[in-house]
């Protein structure tokens, strides 16, 4: 009879062989970018109309020390709309997880800093991101941007 860490090791051999690490960078592209794209669309209408409510909630609630409201309710909306289209392409994928994650931190910081546990997931899909780039199901490797890592079979 196998021992209890044999069977464990062996249901983790399973899991790796199951779950490679492209198609676990693939669901945290997909995942992180659906967040923050519906955030994108409840801030417009139509294609990429900004919404009067929109340019309110940053004069107030979103309001920032360091970037007039106009301007954040642009950066934001836009950023919400344009880097999670790349993550869903898989292109330029480390640039967008970090600007992203650079998002991520103004929101936290400066904006709803209670919201700590829901940031740290966000942060969580978007670190392998930066870290390990958008995997071999992606633009980034197709055109050359991200190279297949020697060390590792399919990533």
């Amino acid at each position: 009879m196998q021992s209890f860490a044999t069977l464990y090791a062996r249901a983790g051999d399973l899991a790796a062989r199951l779950l490679p690490p492209s198609l676990l960078l693939l669901v945290a592209r997909l995942g992180i970018a659906a967040i923050f794209f519906l955030s994108g669309r409840t801030k417009v209408e139509g294609w990429l109309t900004i919404t009067d409510s929109t340019y309110e909630l940053f004069r107030t609630e979103y309001a920032l020390p360091f970037a007039p409201p106009v301007l954040a309710a642009h950066l934001a909306t836009y950023s919400e709309h344009f880097f999670p289209i790349l993550l869903v392409l898989g292109l330029f994928t480390r640039p967008a997880a970090l600007a992203l994650l650079g998002m991520t931190t103004v929101i936290e910081v400066f904006v709803y800093p209670d919201a700590w546990p829901t940031h740290l997931s966000w942060a969580g899909l978007l670190l392998p991101l930066v870290a390990a780039g958008p995997g071999a199901w992606s633009l980034d490797r197709l055109l050359g941007l991200e190279v297949r890592p020697a060390s590792t079979k399919d990533r």
